[in-house]
């Protein structure tokens, strides 16, 4: 056989086994499991939550020390991420990849037991807002990494990826049939594509519902949500030749494939990386959009019903497992409300898993003492003072669900204020003096939460493994440092 044609049967191979492996077997769930929060829900707490409710798959966004060592043994099969910001690095440097390999993956894998089956390089790196900042970097720093993982024995076990957002193809008329690559990136992507279809990668690719009703007001509501069983489709749906979508995930996702098919990718494995809907932070964001179509998005993965051009689900990590209070809030304030469940692993809303079970909540929480920091009964609100008070809590800890449209956005001008404080007394771990806002706040042991609105208490970490909580994430250990440097000014 000459070289060319060993190639080409390789690749194949390599094709048709991500396809097969990359399918979703009914019943499997996976999830993202962030850890940009000031108060990380400990690591073998977070294990058993995903194992309790059928995860047996877990994405993470960077190399996370705590959640990797609690995933070590488990059975759950993970992928971990390479951040952005190393891109530049690993893509100068074959050194540097395989440094990266060694210490974030091979050490992992053969000294702790963790089962990590791929690496997702970046992290939707052509996204038309950073505006070329990692187009150059993400094609070198991918061949470095696969190159890395092959010397170090693992490319049959650990596969690369590049997770991409949706903007990255588009539809001029609107039908999937009519999917192409962006124009400015369709090189990039043709490119990227067939180095991973030839190494045994695949395509993961972030799907967001959400945020097309959040951006367009004239966006149909229903196109998108799954259509439940027996019900009439949108008014929105798409014909397109003898197939109807009915909603905007499988129009979506065949847009995709349609693009690959047309410049002979189509034999790619393509995941979905991330899918959710947020539960506060705008208008949308509620408990009960939550459920409608996180429920819709469980029946299928369930089911193993997958798109018009691809029966068959593929992978789908919801997005995402757990609030986290210390994300960006530049996209929105909605940022911070993905989790299925709350930050402590609590129930925010009710979903049937296979057999029609429900969701149960994460066991063995250690919580900080029953207390709460409001303001005092003899304090005004309209006080000349109060503005930079509640200024100051918010700027150092989470008061995203004040918006109007929000959990907490019914709330009197007493409440918004008694929110505030508390926030930042929680995020503080209930220290000494981080409830002293120029004498206008109290302690109290009597729950102040209203309606909709939880006035939360915060994870006591140190209960657990102290320095495996503290190390969940670089994020989340910087915030907390300069919400103690803000403590140390508001008691000053």
């Amino acid at each position: 056989m000459g070289s060319c044609a060993a190639v080409h049967a390789l690749a194949v191979a390599w094709a048709v086994a991500a396809l097969l492996s990359r399918a979703t077997p009914a019943g499997a769930l996976a999830a993202n499991w962030g850890t940009r929060a000031l108060h990380p829900l400990p690591g073998d707490v977070t294990v058993r939550l995903l194992r309790d409710n059928g995860f047996d798959k877990v994405k993470l966004f960077e190399a996370d020390p705590s959640a990797l060592r609690a995933l070590g043994h488990t059975g759950i099969q993970v992928m971990v991420g390479l951040p952005n910001e190393l891109l530049a690095p690993v893509s100068s440097s074959v050194a540097a990849a395989e440094q990266w390999v060694l210490h974030n993956v091979s050490s992992y894998i053969s000294k702790l037991g963790v089962d990590i089956r791929a690496v997702a390089v970046g992290n939707e790196p052509f996204l038309k807002s950073y505006k070329g900042k990692f187009e150059a970097a993400t094609l070198p720093a991918v061949q470095n990494v696969q190159a890395a993982l092959v010397k170090a024995g693992l490319a049959r076990q650990v596969r690369v990826t590049v997770p991409l957002n949706a903007d990255v193809y588009e539809s001029l008329d609107g039908r999937p049939s009519a999917g192409d690559f962006r124009p400015d990136i369709a090189g990039l992507m043709v490119g990227l594509v067939r180095f991973l279809l030839d190494n045994g990668g695949f395509l993961t690719i972030n799907i967001y519902p959400f945020l097309s009703l959040q951006a367009d007001p004239n966006f149909p509501a229903d196109y998108a949500y799954f259509p439940s069983p027996g019900s009439p489709p949108s008014q929105a749906s798409v014909q397109d030749g003898g197939v109807l979508y009915t909603n905007v995930f499988d129009a979506n996702y065949d847009t995709l494939i349609s693009a690959l098919e047309k410049h002979g990718l189509g034999a790619i494995a393509v995941v979905v990386g991330e899918i959710g809907w947020p539960t506060d932070g705008d208008k949308s964001a509620n408990a009960a959009n939550a459920q409608r179509f996180n429920q819709g998005l469980f029946d299928r993965i369930l089911a193993g019903k997958g798109t018009p051009r691809r029966p068959q689900m593929p992978d789908v990590y919801v997005f995402a497992l757990l609030d986290e209070d210390a994300k960006s809030i530049d996209p929105g304030s909605f940022e911070r409300h993905w989790g299925v469940f709350n930050y402590d692993g609590s129930l925010k809303y009710n979903l049937r898993l296979a057999g029609g079970r429900s969701i149960a909540p994460a066991k063995g929480v250690r919580y900080l003492s029953r207390q709460w920091c409001v303001l005092r009964p003899d304090a005004s609100p309209a006080d000349p003072v109060i503005g930079g008070a509640v200024g100051y809590a918010c700027q150092y800890a989470d008061c995203t669900s004040l918006g109007a449209g929000s959990s907490c956005g019914g709330l009197d001008a007493r409440g918004n204020v008694s929110y505030a404080f508390n926030q930042f007394f929680q995020a503080a771990n209930q220290m000494k003096g981080s409830c002293n806002f120029n004498n206008l706040s109290m302690i109290t042991t009597s729950d102040p939460s209203q309606g909709t609105c939880r006035f939360q208490i915060e994870i006591d970490t140190g209960r657990h493994d102290l320095a495996v909580a503290s190390s969940a994430s670089a994020a989340a250990t910087s915030v907390a440092a300069v919400l103690l440097l803000a403590l140390l000014g508001l008691v000053i």
